[in-house]
């Protein structure tokens, strides 16, 4: 069991980052706020836990040829999102669980998959025992979605799609968006956003070139 430790010395590293992301282009501060809050140390493990790699702006593996995102990047996807209190968000490759957090400290309910077993059955009760009690996990193919909780306020996808998940939009309100990595043609992934005015209109936002892992169909046992 992950031992709960948020030190100083810690808070001082968050504050760090959050001033680096401020100065990248960071302007929400309510995701900022939430980036200083979030202990992501404690998401790495216990081999890294004061490790100060934790508060760089860099990806970390994570384990199964996943990693834990760059700050920068969950900052980036959750300003796009716009999120409102109360909202409800379905997430697509739950990880390490720190996007996760990230988003519940916004005050949005979290229902978020993951494709991997073994990151699953060890994500889901690290988020139960540091008291995120607003993101539900489910272990199953991002490409379905969660059909039964349908509709979703805003969807947000954390790997690199080949194409857009029409069953993913099909779960969106009216009014929401999804923010999704998107690979092209070139061999690059910008992030889209996606808002759905109505049924058959659908509003298409490109911003910058990142990189992910890649978004694949079906479960890892």
């Amino acid at each position: 069991m992950i031992e709960i430790q948020d030190t100083a010395r810690h808070r001082g590293l968050r504050k760090e980052l959050v001033s680096q992301l401020r100065e990248k282009g960071i302007a929400s501060e309510e995701v900022l706020a939430a980036i200083n809050k979030v202990p992501r140390h404690l998401f790495f493990g216990k081999d890294t836990i004061f490790d100060v790699r934790a508060y760089e702006n860099t990806a970390h593996p994570i384990g199964e040829d996943q990693t834990i995102s760059h700050p920068y990047t969950v900052a980036f996807q959750s300003q796009l999102l716009d999120l409102k209190p109360g909202e409800k968000v379905l997430e697509i490759g739950t990880g390490s669980g720190y996007q996760a957090s990230v988003l519940a400290v916004l005050g949005v309910k979290v229902f978020s998959i993951e494709r991997q077993k073994k990151l699953f059955e060890k994500t889901k009760p690290l988020l139960a025992q540091l008291g995120y009690s607003s993101i539900k996990c489910f272990f199953g193919d991002g490409f379905e979605g969660l059909p039964s909780y349908a509709p979703f306020h805003k969807i947000i996808v954390t790997a690199a799609a080949p194409s857009l998940p029409n069953k993913l939009l099909d779960q969106l309100a009216i009014g929401g968006c999804l923010v999704i990595p998107q690979d092209h043609a070139d061999g690059s992934t910008q992030m889209k956003r996606y808002t759905k005015h109505s049924a058959r209109e659908l509003e298409e936002e490109t911003f910058e070139t990142f990189r992910f892992v890649p978004m694949l169909k079906g479960k890892v046992f």
